[in-house]
């Protein structure tokens, strides 16, 4: 963290994220994100017709290529996904059109950034999607996994490889 001058105080400020997927990091690798609306504690997510267009630009984007959309999960004040995203285009520019998208047609407020971490193996893959699918139920929204209805699991396909140079 860095310091920050206003008015008379010293404030810390987070340095932001460059959300570059490195190098060293495969092609197809799963990623465990966070989205959050502005501000939290207000249901903008988990609306009738909000949350349906939510849903639905998360499977346009996977069908059309530009990512694959393992699991997408809405509670009402943010969103968690496993995806993996095409190195060339990249994590960071994906995710700020698909924000900038729904928030010019569906009027959601979103935070400025994301938070992303990289599953490195099977066993962190899953343990995310345990996380995530029980989250509803952890905030007392839902009794039962299959009772929460904002949920996109696509399994038609094998994440991207890497393409031809």
């Amino acid at each position: 963290m860095s310091l920050s001058r206003r008015g008379d105080m010293n404030l810390p400020t987070r340095a932001r994220l460059g959300h570059e997927i490195p190098s060293w990091v495969t092609d197809g690798s799963f990623f465990f994100i966070t989205i959050n609306c502005d501000p939290r504690g207000e249901n903008q997510l988990c609306r009738e017709g909000i949350g349906q267009a939510v849903l639905a630009a998360a499977a346009h984007n996977h069908e059309a290529l530009v990512w694959h959309c393992r699991l997408m999960l809405l509670m009402p004040d943010h969103l968690h996904a496993v995806i993996a995203f095409p190195r060339e285009t990249g994590m960071k520019t994906i995710i700020t059109n698909w924000k900038r998208f729904l928030a010019r047609n569906e009027k959601i407020v979103w935070q400025r950034d994301f938070f992303d971490h990289r599953l490195r193996d099977h066993h962190e893959e899953t343990e995310k999607i345990s996380y995530i699918l029980t989250n509803p139920i952890r905030k007392k929204l839902c009794e039962r996994i299959e009772d929460w209805p904002w949920v996109y699991r696509p399994n038609d396909r094998l994440p991207p490889l890497p393409s031809a140079r």
